[in-house]
């Protein structure tokens, strides 16, 4: 039996139909591309497929021991706890084991009850705890939040100063380590930068269950996924394969229904004409070959599939007013830091006519940073940074916040070119897909998307030869983005990109720069080749640092002499940490005493001051027998 089946599925809202008699099987291991435009339906889907919400009709039935796993559920409610245990209450069922296990432990060593009923007891649930992944839970717990971008500092972080970003990503680490069969993943890799998209990737395709990913990152999909749902036209066609796969079988499919169509169409022209011709005769063979005919005529247009009509997509050109010279932009020495925290140091750049440069970087990086101070937005520490002759440049923020949230989308265009016509404004818009009343809509009552399609129009018309774009393919469905791959291909100005888009950057780029804190890296090709030479990189450094380990170590008396002073050292602080865990027994045991008497236990404000003080006490004692545990090892 599949993990999941799904029979003839329909869901109308008053007059709206999503989608209609959706059928499709998902099998125990496959991992499930779900795409579609914005707006299909594909999260309602979802939302059926976790009993949120019920569809007008049809079926979703899931094999009997199914456990499915879908973000929403796990969200972060207690906001005082911190993000290690936050995402280790995943793991309550270990940890209650594990307590059950140290009591039973306790009671043989103590002769408390009958030891061969213990001993059993304990055998089965060390078995259990150990098949369980009891060993590991800790371990896991923590790779899974550096994999996904928090660090070790962040770990004691209360779950309440997280940012949304921060949040949505401990989330997803939740759904992750939960034991679910099936995960339901709407797009996970929102607010993820490359490196943690790539721990994702790893983690999902070992991930031993099923899974349906809705994402518009086209690059995960080819790595994580085995099999594609498209919702389309209100209805699903299942493709076997990655993302790449399904966009060749569905140029295929369209282009052989197409063929098809046209073929029977001039089969049926053919025909009728065989028909009309056998009518003129006007003898008796005549009319009964008429009649054959005109039946076999009938029997090819009740067959007839006239193919669907394309969904409407963004048409956009852009068109530099005028050229640039060689030099486009040169960067020197570029720095910034914010609150003592260094964003980067030393950054030089040299941009020439005609390139298509991508900035990669961890969330936080300062790639945002950067363009700022480009666009003169934002103060450089530092350094300075020119303009080649003729340069205009054209800026997507991808925060959008050249856009006048208190302005309908028409109002927001024609303010912004007051020389262009109404005509010249809504054709515009029409081909960025603002048609009719949709012209007049609120950017404040906007999608994310539209938005951005309002922010890409304002760029094509303003006419810019250097283009800074920033996230620009955020919020943008598959096609959409695949539509402004074409024309920035075509595009003969100048692009320097922020994105964490691979696909994208796959296909537009022709030099990365990686920033750190110590300036930018270099890599003359696209994602596939920054990706191998990186590997190669981590290589070289893996075979110089055993090169390092096995040649003869120098100057042997002087690092004896080192290790005898870190040694000195070693000792010092764990006598200071032996005689903190001496003071601090002496204070607890104080006020502990204090805490027994009558007097204390009279007076509620003196006993939680005490309270309070033998906390802090016992917290520091903490610390100080994890110093004494570190240094005596």
């Amino acid at each position: 039996m599949p993990a999941l089946s799904v029979r003839n599925l329909t869901m109308t809202f008053i007059e709206n139909n999503l989608f209609t008699d959706v059928s499709f099987d998902v099998e125990n291991y496959d991992k499930v591309g779900f795409i579609g435009a914005n707006g299909v339906g594909k999260t309602t889907l979802f939302k059926i497929l976790n009993g949120e919400i019920y569809p007008t009709s049809g079926t979703v039935v899931f094999e009997k021991n199914a456990k499915v796993g879908y973000m929403e559920q796990h969200a972060c409610n207690n906001p005082r706890i911190d993000i290690f245990h936050e995402l280790l209450s995943v793991f309550d069922y270990l940890s209650d084991m594990e307590m059950e296990i140290d009591k039973i432990t306790s009671d043989i060593e103590h002769n408390n009850g009958d030891l061969n009923i213990l001993v059993e007891k304990q055998t089965h649930l060390m078995e259990e705890f150990e098949r369980l992944g009891g060993l590991t839970y800790k371990s896991r717990t923590r790779s899974a939040l550096l994999g996904l971008g928090f660090t070790e500092a962040d770990f004691q972080m209360p779950v309440g100063n997280l940012s949304g970003g921060q949040r949505s990503k401990l989330c997803l680490a939740k759904l992750l380590l939960s034991r679910s069969t099936i995960l339901l993943l709407d797009e996970p890799t929102n607010h993820l930068d490359i490196n943690a998209v790539n721990w994702l990737e790893g983690f999902l395709r070992d991930f031993k269950g099923a899974m349906i990913i809705i994402s518009h990152d086209r690059y995960f999909l080819d790595r994580v996924t085995n099999k594609t749902i498209e919702l389309e036209h209100n209805r699903t066609m299942c493709y076997k394969g990655s993302y790449s796969d399904f966009i060749k079988k569905k140029e295929a499919y369209n282009e052989s229904l197409k063929n098809k169509y046209e073929n029977d169409l001039k089969e049926i022209k053919r025909i009728e004409g065989i028909v009309e011709q056998q009518k003129r005769w006007g003898r008796e063979r005549n009319f009964i070959t008429a009649e054959s005919k005109q039946k076999e005529a009938d029997r090819i247009k009740a067959q007839l599939v006239a193919p669907e009509s394309e969904l409407a997509t963004m048409r956009m050109h852009f068109e530099p007013k005028c050229e640039t010279g060689t030099d486009v932009l040169i960067c020197r020495n570029l720095s910034k830091s914010f609150e003592n925290k260094r964003l980067f140091n030393n950054v030089n750049m040299h941009i020439r006519k005609g390139e298509r440069i991508f900035i990669l970087g961890g969330n936080g990086c300062g790639k945002t940073t950067l363009f700022r101070i480009l666009m003169g937005r934002c103060p450089q520490d530092s350094g300075e940074y020119d303009y080649g002759s003729n340069v205009m440049v054209g800026y997507f923020d991808q925060m959008q916040q050249n856009l006048d949230l208190s302005k309908t989308a028409i109002d927001e265009v024609w303010d912004t070119f007051p020389n262009m016509t109404q005509t010249e404004v809504r054709s515009a818009m029409a081909s960025f897909l603002f048609r009719g009343d949709d012209v007049f809509k609120p950017l404040a009552k906007m999608s994310g998307g539209e938005r951005a399609r309002v922010s890409l129009l304002k760029l094509m018309l303003k006419g810019g030869n250097f283009l800074l774009l920033d996230e620009p393919t955020n919020h943008l469905d598959a096609s959409s983005r695949e539509e402004l791959e074409k024309t920035l291909l075509d595009y003969s100005g100048t692009l320097l990109i922020i994105s964490h888009d691979r696909y994208f950057i796959n296909k537009l780029a022709d030099r990365i720069l990686v920033l750190t804190q110590d300036g930018f890296k270099e890599y003359l090709g696209n994602y596939d080749y920054y990706i191998e030479r990186t590997k190669e990189q981590q290589i070289e450094e893996k075979e110089q640092a055993k090169q390092k380990a096995t040649e003869k170590p120098q100057n042997e008396y002087q690092q004896q002499k080192q290790r005898q002073s870190e040694e000195r050292k070693r000792k010092a602080k764990l006598r200071k940490a032996e005689s903190e865990i001496e003071r601090l027994d002496s204070e607890i045991a104080e006020i502990q005493e204090k805490l027994s008497s009558p007097e204390v236990a009279a007076d509620y404000a003196k006993l939680m001051e005490l309270t309070k003080q033998l906390e802090e006490l016992q917290q520091e004692q903490e610390e100080q027998y994890s110093i004494w545990e570190e240094l005596a090892e």
